[in-house]
């Protein structure tokens, strides 16, 4: 099953996307006798069980069923303002890892441990928003296709048989990033956090549609030219062990949002670097998720 948040008319909603049409979750909870419809989408994540994830899916498969056209609505961010940062990891990929040893902002090799960081997203942007900046603030942006684990409940010091009894879902983030930045902070949190610097979506598909451990194709592409081409099976350290690693000691939270690295391809991986520039269209790609748009916009 695949959550969106939207936009229509003038309204935002969340609902479920079937076959090209939306129906709306106020809508599914009138008629399976809910009272309290959650109205965002960190409300769905602590809503949905397994009990009424069935008797949902139950009800969309009935003929009949009043839904919106997607061309009738604007996709927003799957979660637009995440509870806290979103959770990140650098050099998780083997290719990227070694693609930037040679710059100022990694060490050499591949990391023996996961590199964690954060990025602040408020709001994450979602497909068809623009990735704007100012070149008085940087030159130097650059695009990271990932797949991003969106967390179901409360935990805390997980064991890695049952990280998957912590997921929620899956969605698509593109972190994009100010090399410049990086470099001149000597680390990642700046350089990454800038306004629309988070695309997020197009949606969150729920677990139970991807099989565990995860193995799904990611790509990126730049005005069509294919940068990056990876699998999720390629992760350095995968998402059980993210999951058990990141919560020893640390609570994460329904709604929390792990973004688990990037592969090889990135623009600063070239030689000359490619960074992105006005009107450049990035599309990121996971199969069984969806493709999240962008547009890059240079302010002035």
């Amino acid at each position: 099953m695949k959550f969106l948040t939207y936009r229509y008319k003038e309204k935002e909603m969340i609902g479920i996307l079937k076959n090209n049409f939306v129906i709306n979750f106020n809508d599914v909870s009138k008629n399976i006798g809910e009272k309290n419809s959650p109205k965002i989408m960190l409300e769905l994540i602590n809503y949905l069980d397994d009990c009424k994830l069935n008797i949902i899916k139950e009800f969309i498969d009935k003929e009949g069923i009043e839904t919106i056209p997607i061309s009738n609505i604007k996709i927003e961010a799957p979660i637009p303002y995440p509870k806290r940062n979103v959770f990140c990891l650098g050099k998780n990929y083997a290719e990227h890892a070694r693609e930037i040893k040679i710059t100022r902002i990694a060490g050499n090799g591949i990391p023996e441990v996961p590199i964690y960081f954060t990025k602040v997203a408020s709001p994450a942007v979602g497909t068809g928003d623009n990735i704007e900046f100012s070149r008085e603030v940087t030159n130097q942006v650059d695009y990271e296709a990932e797949l991003a684990v969106i967390i179901g409940k409360d935990g805390k010091n997980i064991k890695k048989e049952d990280a998957e009894d912590y997921i929620f879902g899956y969605t698509i983030i593109n972190d994009v990033s100010a090399r410049d930045l990086q470099g001149k902070h000597v680390q990642w949190f700046n350089g990454k956090s800038l306004d629309t610097f988070c695309p997020m979506g197009p949606c969150i598909v729920h677990k139970s549609e991807i099989p565990f451990p995860v193995n799904l194709d990611i790509s990126c592409t730049v005005n069509g030219e294919i940068r990056q081409k990876s699998n999720t099976k390629n992760l350095i350290f995968d998402i059980p062990y993210i999951i058990s690693d990141l919560s020893k000691g640390i609570t994460l939270k329904a709604g929390d949002i792990i973004s688990t690295g990037t592969p090889s391809g990135v623009g600063m991986g070239f030689t000359p670097i490619k960074v992105l520039k006005q009107g450049d269209i990035v599309e990121c790609s996971i199969e069984k998720i969806g493709t999240l748009v962008n547009r890059v916009v240079e302010l002035h």
